[in-house]
C-alpha cells in the first residue's frame, strides 16, 4: 500500500511515523525544523490513519511493508523516527530491513507486549453515536467524555473532518458537508489492536530469526511516562546493541508535544 505523506526540506532522508490515532500533520512543526537542518523529511500517515487508504487488514507487518513500498524511490539508507505505534513499526522495519536504515529513533516505546489500555478511548468515541447529528466540532468536543484527559481529547479531535457523503469514505477535502467523520478507521483499529500488540511482541522475541539491528539507535522517553522502564533496557540492548537512552524531563508519553524544544535538540544531536 502506498501511503500519504508530507515532505519538508532537503538533505538526508528522514521518515517520521506517528502513533495510534495520530497522523502526519501532528509532526508538521518538528518536521519543518528537521528540514531546515539538512534533512529531506517525510511524515507518513500509516494505513487506517489520516489520508492514507483504509483496509480491513491491520498489522505491524503490513505497516512495515507499506513503509518499505512507499520509500522505494528514496535514496537509501534512511533515518527513521517513530512514536509509540510508529516506533514499533520503525523498530520492526530496522530489524527486518537493516540495509534500508542507517539510524533509528524510537520514542516512548519498547519492543514488548503492552496490555490493552485504549478501550476508554474507543468507549468515548462510540458514546458520541451518529456523527451526522453534530453541526460543529465544538458540539463534538462538548459531548466527548470527561473521562478522557484534556490533552488526549484535543489530540483526538484533530482527526475530525467534514465528510462529503457523495464522495465516499476516502474524500478528504474540507467540504461543508452535513457529517463530521474521523480520519482514523475506528472499527478496524479496535478490532485488531490487541492482536497487533501480541503479534509484534512475538516478532521481537527469541526464536523468530530476528537479528539485532547493529546501527546507531536512540530510545527517547518521557520522564512522566511508564512505557519504557529501566527493566526494559536489557532486552532493548539485545535487539539494538548500540542503543542509547534519553529521558526528557517533564514530558509524558507525547514527548514531542510536551517538550518539543528538548525533544528536537536531543533527536537532532543524535541524527547529526
Amino acid at each position: 500500500m502506498k501511503l500519504f505523506y508530507r515532505q519538508y526540506g532537503q538533505g538526508h532522508p528522514l521518515i517520521i511515523l506517528h502513533g495510534l490515532f495520530g497522523m502526519s500533520d501532528n509532526w508538521t512543526t518538528l518536521a519543518k525544523q528537521f528540514g531546515e537542518n539538512g534533512f529531506d523529511v517525510y511524515t507518513f500517515d500509516l494505513r487506517n490513519h489520516g489520508q492514507s487508504p483504509w483496509s480491513d487488514e491491520f498489522s505491524y507487518e503490513l505497516m512495515v511493508n507499506d513503509v518499505v513500498e512507499t520509500i522505494s524511490n528514496l535514496h537509501l539508507p534512511i533515518s527513521i523516527l517513530g512514536h509509540s505505534m510508529g516506533a514499533k513499526v520503525a523498530m520492526l522495519l530496522a530489524l527486518n530491513h537493516p540495509d534500508k536504515v542507517d539510524k533509528l529513533i524510537a520514542v516512548d516505546m519498547a519492543p514488548k507486549y503492552y496490555p490493552p489500555h485504549h478501550q476508554y478511548i474507543f468507549n468515548a468515541i462510540h458514546a458520541l453515536g451518529d456523527m451526522s447529528q453534530y453541526k460543529s466540532r465544538k458540539e463534538v468536543e462538548q459531548k466527548f467524555s470527561n473521562a478522557i484527559p484534556e490533552v488526549t481529547k484535543q489530540f483526538l479531535l484533530k482527526n475530525l473532518y467534514w465528510k462529503n457523503p457523495d464522495a465516499g469514505a476516502q474524500n478528504f477535502e474540507p467540504l461543508q458537508a452535513p457529517a463530521l467523520a474521523w480520519r482514523f478507521n475506528v472499527d478496524v483499529i479496535e478490532r485488531n489492536v490487541e492482536d497487533m500488540s501480541i503479534t509484534a511482541s512475538l516478532s521481537f522475541g527469541e526464536g523468530h530469526g530476528v537479528r539485532p539491528f547493529t546501527k546507531p539507535t536512540l530510545f527517547v522517553k518521557g520522564e512522566n511516562s511508564a512505557y519504557v522502564t529501566p527493566a526494559d533496557e536489557p532486552e532493548i540492548k539485545n535487539l539494538f546493541p548500540q542503543a542509547i537512552f534519553k529521558t526528557i524531563p517533564g514530558a509524558g508519553h507525547w514527548v514531542h508535544a510536551d517538550k518539543p524544544k528538548e525533544f528536537f535538540e536531543a533527536s537532532l544531536d543524535f541524527l547529526k
